[in-house]
């Protein structure tokens, strides 16, 4: 009997740390649900003037509504999306009807519509503050001269169309341009990957015990 002592207790303590992580994981992922449907329902929330001096803390996601009219240069930014493909988010300074010059984010158009004509109106905008960390090791620079962008760095592009750090991702735009399709601020961005994780871990315990039954199993069948 004393041979087999060592091979249970090992596979008992390293399945059992496995199980707990996993159940870990499980609990981060109920915690992470429940941040991602209060942010969801704060982005839906009744829109409000934007804040004389946002904070990209405390305001990140607020739900504004702004009335203005777009400057004529436009930043283009190269994006995919899985239901129309790939295009670009079109930016512009955007000078408000009390003065303030913030950014506007107003959406997706397709590659051929780039540089289509889009004169400047009075708009209305509905739409949430944002300020995107876009940027990694493997993110393209910006190049300005060919009017390609790769990140929404506000602090550059205020700086670029002489802005606020201020940037208003529209969700609804009246009037409306059917060129331009709205990507509005959601939750898809923010990573919960505590799902994979769980399983991942939970797995590992299933292969840790089957391995150590094998052992157990080996064990048995040597000479006494």
């Amino acid at each position: 009997m004393k041979r087999y002592i060592a091979p249970v207790l090992i596979g008992l303590i390293g399945s059992a740390v496995l199980i707990s992580l996993g159940v870990w994981q499980v609990q981060r992922l109920a915690w992470k649900e429940a941040i991602l449907a209060e942010i969801e329902s704060g982005i839906l929330a009744a829109p409000v003037p934007v804040p004389q001096s946002p904070d990209p803390a405390d305001d990140q996601y607020l739900p504004v509504r702004v009335t203005g009219q777009p400057d004529p240069r436009e930043l283009h930014f190269l994006v995919s999306t899985r239901k129309l493909g790939p295009g670009f988010r079109i930016i512009t300074a955007f000078e408000t009807d009390t003065g303030r010059r913030l950014l506007l984010d107003h959406g997706f158009v397709p590659t051929d519509a780039k540089t289509a004509p889009r004169p400047p109106q009075l708009l209305t905008v509905t739409g949430n503050l944002h300020w995107p960390e876009e940027r990694d090791r493997f993110t393209p620079e910006n190049d300005p001269e060919t009017n390609y962008w790769y990140a929404r760095e506000v602090p550059l592009l205020a700086k670029e169309l002489n802005t606020e750090p201020t940037l208003v991702i529209a969700r609804e735009i009246t009037p409306a341009d059917p060129s331009i399709t709205p990507l509005p601020v959601d939750t898809t961005g923010i990573p919960n990957d505590h799902l994979g994780y769980a399983v991942t871990w939970f797995g590992l315990a299933a292969c840790w015990l089957g391995m150590t039954a094998l052992q157990l199993w080996r064990i048995s069948r040597r000479n006494p």
